[in-house]
This record gives structure tokens, sequence and C-alpha cells, in this order.
């Protein structure tokens, strides 16, 4: 079979892989995006819960997101489509001292890089969320330009507009080769068909591992698995996306995290204290208790909700909790956009589009010290994984 010649060829549809290909584009690149689901968005990115937020501790995590933020909140004036977005921020509700230093710590940071955040005192906070529980609230942080958008609406629109620019999109072909060609990749094979470039992007997920030892290297991402549900709607009440980050009693859950978007259902996670690692995705009997329990202590009036829907999602991990993004070590012309660690979606756009940069200009969008911070090339052994959320 004849191979078709592409600028770039994406590995993967999702969360980051649909904006690359739009940036792409636009830039006037000759694109094709793979992917081994039926279409864009069908893989982790539909199991996000949709929050996006800039208020992050890490300088590079802080200006991807940024970016995204400013994307997907002008979305649908850019493209003429609504993706979801809510805005109404994310409200960190803190109720000890050494959670309250945490936070307060991470402010000058924050403010350096121009998030638009600040700690408020428990009144305030009891306003933001309204029927929080007061008993032993002592303040918390609220980033009002934080929001929250539809996975699945956003990577449709992303494709639509890509498809516009003259984009193609591939779906049911997983990868089955990269054909390599003096230490830079010369094609990728599928059951269907055999695509060629001049450029490569591993935008692949829990599945980036494998594409990249397909190259000849390896990097370490690691997918764990987290659950989620949804609730039936009710009237709006609740602008932020909150985050409790609390271990829980039940000695199982790191912090939750639960939102309500703009449908009215309240959306919900929670972060395992040991890692669920492995690519298992099947709900689990002791989430739903537990999640309940922490939802109706730390907002009583939640108690009558009724629960539509439970999933699982993978969450590609990397050893130092940040990113990989860049030029891979040792492969000239495959760039990586992998190990998002359960934020792939809100930081999908920003990382999009600096890879666009760096692939048609050279150079990334962002400073280049700070886009460093996420290179492959970096120590990943040392700092700790963030898991906030």
């Amino acid at each position: 079979m004849m191979a078709k010649q592409y600028d770039v060829v994406i590995i993967g549809a999702g969360s980051v892989g649909t904006p690359t290909a739009y940036f792409l584009a636009k830039e006037g690149k000759k694109v094709l995006c793979i992917d081994q689901y039926s279409s864009s968005g069908q893989g982790q990115n539909k199991a996000a819960i949709g929050g996006v937020r800039a208020t992050h501790s890490d300088p590079a995590k802080i200006t991807i997101c940024k970016k995204s933020l400013e994307i997907f909140s002008a979305w649908k004036e850019t493209a003429g489509t609504d993706i979801g977005w809510k805005p109404g921020g994310y409200c960190f509700p803190i109720y000890t001292e050494k959670d309250e230093k945490t936070m307060r710590d991470m402010l000058p940071i924050q403010k350096k890089f121009g998030l638009n955040i600040d700690w408020i005192d428990a009144n305030g906070i009891a306003k933001a969320v309204p029927g929080i529980n007061m008993k032993g609230l002592r303040g918390g942080t609220l980033s009002p330009d934080d929001g929250q958008v539809s996975p699945l609406m956003a990577s449709e629109s992303f494709t639509r507009e890509a498809r516009k620019l003259g984009a193609e999109f591939r779906y049911r072909e997983p990868v089955k080769k990269l054909g390599m060609k003096d230490g830079s990749v010369a094609s990728v094979e599928t059951d269907r068909g055999t695509y060629t470039a001049e450029t490569f992007v591993n935008a692949a997920g829990a599945n980036a591992t494998a594409i990249c030892e397909m190259a000849g290297f390896s990097m370490p991402v690691i997918p764990d698995s987290h659950e989620a549900g949804i609730t039936s709607p009710v009237k709006p009440f609740l602008p932020p996306l909150v985050v409790d980050i609390r271990p829980g009693s039940d000695v199982m859950t790191k912090n939750f995290y639960f939102g309500q978007v703009e449908s009215g259902q309240i959306i919900f996670c929670y972060t395992p204290l040991q890692p669920i690692l492995g690519t298992d995705r099947r709900e689990t009997s002791e989430f739903m208790p537990i999640l309940a329990r922490r939802l109706v202590s730390l907002i009583p009036r939640l108690k009558n909700l009724t629960i539509r829907r439970l999933w699982r999602g993978l969450y590609p991990m990397t050893p130092d909790g940040v990113p990989i993004i860049g030029k891979a070590p040792g492969v000239d012309n495959m760039f990586l956009g992998i190990g998002m660690c359960g934020q792939g979606f809100m930081m999908g756009p920003g990382v999009g589009y600096n890879l666009a940069s760096h692939i048609a200009k050279g150079k990334p969008a962002m400073d280049q010290e700070i886009y460093e911070l996420l290179s492959p090339k970096r120590d990943m052994g040392r700092g700790k994984a963030e898991r906030l959320a």
C-alpha cells in the first residue's frame, strides 16, 4: 500500500491531539490525526470531569493552563460553537492549619505568574460555596478566572474546526509500528495504511510509553485509574469547582473535588490515597459510598442528590507529576505531549498551541525557560508529584 505524505502526523485524537491538530492546521500544516477509537475524545478525554484551572504551583503548568483558559473561554466567540464553558473559578476550602500554610505558600508564585487568586476568609468561602459546612472552616483560596468545559463538546469542536482548515482524522486505527530511518521516524503503520510525514507527535495518553518504545526510547508514563460520577441536574447554585484537599477518614482517599456543570448536574471525583496502577476502568463498589459521605459532610444540602452515572478513567502519571512536552530525546522529528497526570483536558489547548508553535516556528509560544521545565530530557526523579486534583 502506498504511503500518504503529510507535514505532521499526530498519534492520538484526544485532549492534546485534537487541539494540536487545530493549531498546526492554523499554521498551514498538512495534518493527519490518527486514533484507535471510533471518534475524537473517546479515550481518557471523555472520562475528564471538565475542570480547567491555572491554580497550580508549577510555573509551566500555570503558564500552559492560562493559555488553555484563554482559548476555552473565548471559543464560542472564536469558533461559534458552544462547548459548555462555565466561568465560576476554583475554590479550595481549608480546615486545617497545615493546609492553610500550604495554600498560602503557593500564592506568591501563582501571583508572580499572573493568576487572579487570593486567600479569602470563611465567610467569603461560604458565599462562594452555598451550604458549605462552616465547622472548623478557616477560609480558602478562590480563583474566579478558572472554569469548566464539556470535554466531549470541546473535542468535537476542535476536530470540526481543524477539518475546516484541512486537517484529516482517521479512526479505529491503532498504531502497529513506527518505521524508523537514521534515528528519525519515517512512517506510522496501522492495519489500514502507512502514513509518512516530516514530523510526528505522540499524544497517545495512556498508550504514550508504548509509542515511545516503538521509536527506540522510553518515557516513564504510568497510568493509574480514578473513578468519577455525575448526578441528575438540580437548580444551579454552585459557581466554582470545589477541591477539598483533606485526606478522607476512610483511609482510602487523599482529596476529592466536584462542581456543577452548565446544565446543572453535580460532577465529582476523588484521588485514591494509594495510586491504583494499571489500565482497569471497571467501576468499583466502594467509590460511591466513600464519595457520598465526603460530599454530604462538606455540603449537607446535597444528601438527596440522584446519581446518574459512574465511570473510571486513567491518569497517565510521570514520576514528578509534571507533563512531558517537547522534542523527543534522540529522535529529531518526534514531539511529545504526554504524561498529563490527569490534567490533560485542562492543559490540552495550551499544550497544542505551544507544540504547534514549536513545530512550525522552531520555538514554543511561551517563554523558553519555562517551557524547558516540561522537557522530556529533564531529571524526573526529583520533586514530588502534585496531586491536589
